[in-house]
C-alpha cells in the first residue's frame, strides 16, 4: 500500500510538472511573442477584469472540486449533482457579468471594457462543464491526461493569439488566445473523459459536500479578491500603462513559483489524504515534501530577481524596463508562496475547512490595512508591503499547523534555514557576476550558469538531503 501511494506520488508529480511547465513554458514564451508586438495597455485592459472573472470562477466551483477529491466514498450521485451544479452557477454568473459590464467599464472610465467582459464571461460558462472531469482526474492521480488537455489547447490557442496579435488585433489577440485555450481544453477533457453525468441531482450529495465545500469556497473567494485586490487599486489608481507592467511581472513571477507549488499541491492532497488519520507518517511526509518545495523554488526565485533587468530587456525589450524593478520586489514575497498553499494544503486534508475560512479572514484584514497604508506611497512600496504581510501570514499558517501535527512556526524554519541561507548566498554571487558584463545575453548565461553550478554543487558537498531525494527521483524516472 505505502509503495504503491509513493510510486503513484511520485508519478503524479512528474506527469503535473509536464503539464505546468510545459504549459506554463508555452504560454510564457506566447506571451513574450505577443508582449514584444502589443502594449503594456493592452495587457492593462485585460488585467482590469481579471478579478472579475477569478471571483466567478471560485464561485463555480464552490470548493466542490476539493470536497469530492477527500471523500472516500464517493458515488455517481456526487458527481452529477456537482456537474449540474457547476453549469447552472456558471451560466449565471455570465448573465451577471453581461448586464454588469456598463458599470465595470463606468468604474475604471474605460468603455472598450463593455465589449471585453462581455466575450471574455463566455470564458466562465466554458469551464464549468470541466470541473467534474479534472476532479476525477485528480482522485486517480492521473496528471497524464490532463498535461495532454492543457498541452494541446495551450499550442492552438498560442499559435492563434500570436496570428491576430501579428495582424494588428491589439487587446483582442489576448482575449481570443485565452477564450480559445479554455474552448479547446474543455473540448480534450470531454473526449479523453470516460465519465458521464448521470440524469439525477441529490439533495443530500449537495448538503454534504457543501457543507465541506463552502467554507473552502470562502476561504477560496477570500483569497482570490486579495490576489487580484492590487490589481483593481493599481487600475484605478495608476495609469493603464503600471498596471500592465505589474502584471507581466507577476507573470515571470508565478511561471516558477504557483507552477511548481501547483503541482506538488495537486499531487500530493489526494495522498496525504489517506494518511488524514496517521499524524506522525502525515507529519513526515509533510515536512520532507516542505523541504523539497523550498529546496527548488527558493534558489529560482532570488535567482530570478538577480537576472530580471537582462531578463526583461532581453525578451521585451526597453519599453517594459519598469517590469524588471517590481519582479526583483515580487520574487521577494512570492517565494514564500509554496510555503502558505502546502501549510493550508494540510488544514484541508484534516477537514479543517472552517479554520482555513478563519485564517484567510484575518490574513487578508491585516493585508488590506498595509495596502492602504502603503498605496499614497507609489506603486513599488505597495509591492514592499506585500512581503511584510507575506511575512505575517507565515506566522499565522504555521502556528495552527503546529497545533494539528506538532510542525509548527519554529519547526518549519529550523527546517528551512539552511536552504534559505545558501540560497541567499547564491543570490548575491549571481547578482554580483552580472555586473561583470555589458552584454545582455553573457549577463543571463554568466548568472544563470553561476547560480545552478554553485547552488547544485555546495548542496551536494553539504550532503542536503533534498538534493538527494531528488536525484534518487530522477534516476527512478
Amino acid at each position: 500500500m505505502v509503495e504503491s501511494l509513493k510510486n503513484k506520488t511520485v508519478k503524479g508529480v512528474v506527469w503535473s510538472s509536464v503539464e505546468r511547465f510545459a504549459v506554463a513554458g508555452l504560454q510564457f514564451v506566447i506571451m513574450i511573442i505577443m508582449a514584444r508586438v502589443l502594449t503594456p495597455e493592452d495587457y492593462g485592459l485585460v488585467a482590469m477584469l481579471q478579478i472579475f472573472i477569478a471571483v466567478s470562477q471560485s464561485l463555480i466551483d464552490s470548493g466542490f472540486s476539493q470536497a469530492l477529491i477527500r471523500k472516500l466514498d464517493r458515488t455517481q450521485a456526487d458527481y452529477s449533482t456537482v456537474f449540474y451544479f457547476n453549469i447552472g452557477v456558471g451560466f449565471f454568473l455570465y448573465m451577471v457579468l453581461f448586464v454588469a459590464a456598463p458599470l465595470i467599464a463606468d468604474f475604471y472610465k474605460v468603455p472598450e471594457l463593455v465589449d471585453i467582459t462581455r466575450v471574455m464571461a463566455i470564458g466562465m460558462a466554458i469551464n464549468s462543464f470541466t470541473v467534474v472531469q479534472r476532479a476525477i482526474l485528480t482522485i486517480n492521480i492521473d496528471f497524464k491526461t490532463q498535461a495532454k488537455a492543457t498541452v494541446i489547447a495551450s499550442i492552438i490557442s498560442g499559435v492563434i493569439g500570436i496570428s491576430m496579435a501579428y495582424s494588428g488585433c491589439g487587446v483582442w489577440s489576448i482575449i481570443v488566445q485565452q477564450l480559445s485555450n479554455i474552448g479547446v481544453n474543455a473540448i480534450v477533457l470531454w473526449f479523453v473523459s470516460r465519465w458521464r453525468p448521470s440524469k439525477c441531482f441529490s439533495m443530500k450529495s449537495f448538503r454534504e459536500l457543501f457543507g465541506f465545500g463552502s467554507k473552502l469556497m470562502l476561504s477560496g473567494l477570500l483569497s482570490t479578491l486579495w490576489s487580484n485586490i492590487y490589481l483593481i487599486v493599481i487600475g484605478k489608481a495608476f495609469p493603464k500603462a503600471d498596471l500592465g507592467y505589474y502584471t507581466r511581472a507577476q507573470q515571470f513571477a508565478d511561471f516558477p513559483a504557483s507552477a511548481l507549488t501547483g503541482v506538488f499541491q495537486r499531487v500530493t492532497y489526494p495522498v496525504l489524504c489517506h494518511l488524514q488519520n496517521d499524524n506522525e507518517r502525515l507529519a513526515q511526509s509533510y515536512r520532507k515534501l516542505l523541504r523539497i518545495v523550498a529546496f527548488i523554488i527558493f534558489p529560482i526565485m532570488i535567482g530570478l530577481a538577480a537576472i530580471s533587468t537582462p531578463l526583461v530587456l532581453l525578451l521585451l525589450r526597453e519599453q517594459w524596463l519598469f517590469t524588471a524593478d517590481l519582479l526583483k520586489v515580487i520574487c521577494l514575497f512570492m517565494m514564500f508562496y509554496p510555503v502558505h498553499a502546502i501549510n493550508l494544503n494540510l488544514l484541508q486534508v484534516k477537514g479543517r475547512s472552517e479554520l482555513f475560512l478563519r485564517l484567510e479572514v484575518i490574513k487578508k484584514i491585516i493585508g488590506i490595512v498595509i495596502l492602504v497604508i502603503t498605496l499614497p506611497m507609489g506603486l513599488m512600496t505597495m509591492c514592499v508591503g506585500q512581503i511584510a504581510s507575506s511575512l505575517i501570514s507565515l506566522v499565522i499558517n504555521t502556528y495552527y499547523t503546529g497545533k494539528l501535527i506538532n510542525v509548527g512556526f519554529v519547526r518549519q524554519i529550523l527546517d528551512l534555514s539552511p536552504i534559505l541561507l545558501l540560497t541567499f548566498i547564491m543570490g548575491g554571487g549571481v547578482y554580483y557576476i552580472v555586473t561583470f558584463f555589458t552584454n545582455i545575453l553573457f549577463q543571463l548565461l554568466a548568472g544563470i550558469g553561476f547560480g545552478i553550478l554553485f547552488y547544485s554543487v555546495t548542496a551536494w558537498l553539504l550532503r542536503f538531503s533534498e538534493m538527494k531525494e531528488l536525484m534518487a527521483i530522477i534516476r527512478r524516472n
